[in-house]
């Protein structure tokens, strides 16, 4: 027992050791720490950390003839075991290469010990331990400019500005001038590293160049830039569902991309697709659509699976889709069935029957329909009670659900489905199902789902949640493995991020289920009192302050209307100023010409008759003047008025006998008036 323990401590340091040097992580713990969440399994703590492909580092052993292999040698059962599973995974790797499989004899299989296999995994002394070295992964791209196609094979590690830099020696265009579109993530930038947009291998792209004038010889290709900007509609049938998909597509879109995202869609792998309706020029799958003849705005197809007997009557046709699709998808592991026979097919069973539909399709350009999708799915698995499911992006799903007003606000609940766990059924047939569940989620909670068994899926939530919950959140979703979903994220909103609460297997009852939801909602609940709390002041802060600003703007309006009035006020005074002054004026020059037109005042030595008249006015002082007895009263009113006092404000009045001379005939002379030779007037304002 010690030296099988000695034994065993020997090789884990070992598969530390290698570990450690395929992944170059230098932290012994958290190598440790990876490798413990595997049991210790080298393949799966690597292809756990580092995403595989091309075929590198898959182990040819299940886990048992790993674990037989570091423990003392096989028998001759195990023995066989692992040949066989080695001379298959050899077969598979040449049949995604579209090399030839060589027959494996039994001979062989018998007699060739499994451990020189198994000794680059599980060595036995550092001295026959194997370095494995990653190979890098290289892309495909099929560039077109206007007339011109350039094909390209970079490094998954390259940036967008080198291959910007290559299309510059290759078109002649400088950088600074092109615009690389096409990339399914929207537009990028010159250092963004491919290996971070999770790109197929083989990819098309186009270059646009504004600034650049095209000529007479380019006028198609302009057509063809505003073709590959344009969207197309597809109207899919499939016959054997007799459904009908209406999907728009980008006229970058390739033929190969398009039958992809029908597979998902039907789960009818690429290379059993039989299609209608193509246009002759679709020769090519990796022909746009833009450039495919396709009608737009709207083209319409039918889709079908491959009967059987055609896959036997043409062997040549389909080894070359075969070949086709390795060399296009092998990096995308979109589909096992694309390598060999279908698992339902080697059974004598459709596959249609068998497979069920993905709870969200692959590359989903559109969040809310994938979220669409989704609800349909799982209504039609599990039925119409089940949580009432956001429709709408993770961030919208998190303004409902943290930005309201904090008496609105809810726990924000996050449901990780993946069909390749065997706890998916249970789960959601009696866990999400459940009556009280479902209450409970939809009165306390936003729920939100993805679907996480495509890996393109996956990678979209990962970003996802890292530009929403922080990167911790992120790599505690990669810590779990495939068995231990589904998972339940409780999210809860703070003030300056948001935090998961609790993070919920799928391995759990319907009681701890409810118990840990009813305890993530007693502590939102506390910190929702807190926030009411603090919203509520703040809201009689703003209260108090609306008010002052509004008593405020008040007294303003009183003091401008106080202003107004004393200016219209003011200028009232300065327009009756005016007018009197030009009253006096018009008086004065009135009293003036009165006083020019006056006939001169007689003496007394003329031996005429005269009549000397004493005026008294209202202010007391006396006006005396001589005028000839045969001058009429009118010039005795014009004397008057010369002096300031006009006939139409003011009479004269005789003394004894009262009488108003104003009112006599102004034509009279003043014998006539019995003013002769002398008499005393007054005169007096008119009421």
């Amino acid at each position: 027992m010690a030296s099988e323990s000695g034994d065993s401590n020997m090789d884990r340091e070992m598969i530390l050791a290698d570990f450690q040097a395929c992944t170059g992580i230098d932290n012994i713990a958290e190598a440790i720490t990876l490798l413990e969440l595997n049991n210790w399994d080298l393949v799966a703590a690597i292809n756990g950390v580092i995403p595989q492909e091309n075929g590198i580092l898959q182990s040819n052993f299940s886990s048992e003839a790993s674990q037989a292999s570091m423990f003392g040698p096989p028998s001759q059962s195990e023995a066989a075991d692992a040949a066989t599973a080695s001379t298959a995974s050899t077969a598979s790797t040449a049949a995604a290469a579209g090399g030839a499989v060589p027959p494996a004899s039994s001979s062989s299989s018998s007699s060739s010990p499994p451990s020189s296999s198994a000794s680059a995994f599980c060595p036995f002394n550092s001295s026959s331990r194997h370095i494995v070295e990653r190979q890098p992964r290289m892309l495909n791209f099929r560039v077109e400019y206007r007339q011109r196609t350039v094909e390209l094979v970079l490094e998954e590690g390259s940036t967008v500005g080198e291959i910007k830099q290559i299309l510059e020696t290759e078109l002649g265009v400088p950088v600074s001038k092109m615009q690389l579109k096409g990339w399914k993530s929207g537009d990028v930038s010159d250092s963004t590293v491919m290996r971070s947009l999770h790109l197929p291998k083989n990819n098309s792209l186009y270059v646009l160049t504004p600034d650049i004038a095209p000529t007479a010889s380019t006028s198609k290709n302009s057509a063809l830039e505003d073709s590959l900007n344009q969207n197309f509609l597809l109207v899919i049938s499939h016959r054997e569902a007799q459904r009908d998909y209406s999907l728009n597509f980008p006229g970058s879109r390739t033929i190969q991309e398009v039958k992809r995202n029908i597979s998902d869609l039907t789960n009818i792998p690429v290379r059993h697709q039989q299609w209608e309706g193509w246009p002759a020029s679709a020769t090519d799958d990796s022909m746009t659509l833009a450039v495919s003849g396709i009608s737009y705005p709207c083209h319409h197809l039918s889709v079908c699976r491959r009967s059987s007997t055609a896959n036997t009557q043409e062997p040549t046709e389909e080894c070359a889709d075969v070949h086709m699709i390795s060399d296009s998808e092998g990096d995308d592991f979109e589909d096992a069935s694309e390598f060999g026979v279908d698992d339902s097919e080697m059974f004598g069973m459709g596959s249609s029957t068998c497979r069920k539909t993905p709870m969200m399709p692959e590359n989903s350009e559109n969040e809310a329909d994938a979220l669409l999708h989704f609800t349909a799915e799982f209504s039609s698995r599990y039925g119409e009670t089940h949580p009432m499911f956001f429709i709408g992006s993770l961030e919208a799903a998190s303004q409902e659900a943290f930005y309201g007003k904090a008496r609105d606000r809810k726990l924000l609940a996050i449901y990780l489905h993946n069909d390749d766990s065997v706890l998916s059924n249970v789960f959601c047939s009696q866990m999400m199902c459940a009556d009280s569940i479902v209450s409970y989620l939809s009165q306390n909670f936003i729920t939100w789902a993805w679907d996480v068994t495509k890996e393109a899926n996956k990678a979209r939530l990962l970003t996802m949640c890292t530009r929403h919950f922080g990167s911790v959140v992120t790599q505690t979703i990669r810590t779990y493995k495939t068995d231990q979903f589904p998972l339940l994220l409780i999210v809860m909103g703070k003030r300056t991020s948001n935090e998961v609460l609790n993070v919920i297997q799928g391995n759990t009852t319907v009681d701890e289920l409810m118990m840990r939801l009813m305890g993530a909602m007693e502590i939102f609940t506390a910190q929702q009192q807190e926030d009411i709390k603090d919203e509520d002041e703040r809201e009689a802060r703003e209260m108090v302050k609306r008010e002052q600003d509004e008593a405020y703007s008040l007294s303003l309006e009183a003091d401008r209307k106080k202003r107004e009035a004393q200016e219209r006020e003011e200028a009232e005074i300065v327009r009756l100023e005016q007018m009197r002054k030009e009253e006096e004026d018009e008086k004065e020059a009135i009293r003036l010409s009165l006083e020019k037109t006056l006939p001169p005042e007689p003496v007394d030595e003329s031996g005429a008759q005269i009549s000397k008249l004493r005026l008294r006015t209202p202010s007391g002082e006396f006006l005396e003047r001589r005028f000839l007895g045969s001058c009429q009263l009118q010039v005795l009113f014009d004397f008057v008025a010369s002096k300031g006092y006009p006939f139409d404000e003011f009479k004269l009045l005789t003394t004894f006998p009262r009488r108003n001379i104003t009112q006599l005939e102004p034509g009279s002379t003043l014998l006539e008036a019995k003013l002769f030779p002398q008499e005393t007037l007054f005169l007096e304002a008119k009421e």
